[in-house]
């Protein structure tokens, strides 16, 4: 893996943005991984599908432009960061949307007003990084542990068998296959506790 890559790999989504906007490739990722949550909660409050993809893109560009803005606070929670990043991005969505002369009022205005809808946008967009943080915690382990560690989480817990089933298919004994399994776990955990810079 290129130092660049490995960079890539020890930072979130976010942060990468952050340290480099003109970055394509993160600007790509995150319109990946972050439009289809955006599109789908504004599919969710009632809007139509053109709507939808017009708010998402809307949603996306804002949230990108309030990403430049701040700066992170390592000393706060990064999910406390992201929220407030979300709350202006929101608000200047609302903001442009009014200021618009050739606005016509449709059933997305109802939607900005409501604080309940703002608090969904936030918790799906939470969900996206939660999700991106998993993906990131579970990169990094799978670095550290031997492959058939990784491989016994990976049967038992992505994969959903039995214990008795990955030890046979790995020829271990079913409690290794268990420690292996508990023990990517916590590390996991305290991966995900780092990146979200939150205390022991």
């Amino acid at each position: 893996m290129s130092a660049e890559r490995e960079a890539d790999t020890s930072m979130t989504l976010l942060e990468r943005l952050q340290n480099n906007p003109g970055d394509p490739q993160a600007w790509s990722l995150f319109v990946e991984r972050y439009q289809p949550r955006i599109r789908a909660w504004c599919l969710n409050w009632g809007m139509q599908d053109a709507d939808a993809d017009d708010v998402a893109q809307e949603v996306l560009v804002k949230l990108f432009a309030a990403l430049r803005k701040f700066q992170y606070d390592p000393a706060r929670s990064f999910r406390a960061w992201l929220k407030t990043v979300t709350q202006h991005a929101w608000s200047d969505f609302i903001t442009a949307r009014c200021k618009d002369p050739g606005h016509n009022a449709r059933p997305v205005d109802t939607i900005t007003e409501s604080a309940e809808a703002q608090s969904d946008l936030e918790r799906q967009i939470e969900d996206a990084f939660d999700a991106e943080l998993l993906e990131l915690a579970m990169h990094r382990v799978k670095r550290r542990v031997k492959p058939p560690t990784w491989q016994a989480f990976q049967l038992t817990v992505i994969e959903g068998l039995f214990g008795v089933d990955a030890a046979q298919k790995l020829q271990i004994p079913v409690a290794h296959v268990f420690m292996a399994k508990n023990r990517v776990q916590k590390m996991l955990r305290e991966e995900a506790r780092i990146l979200r810079n939150e205390p022991r």
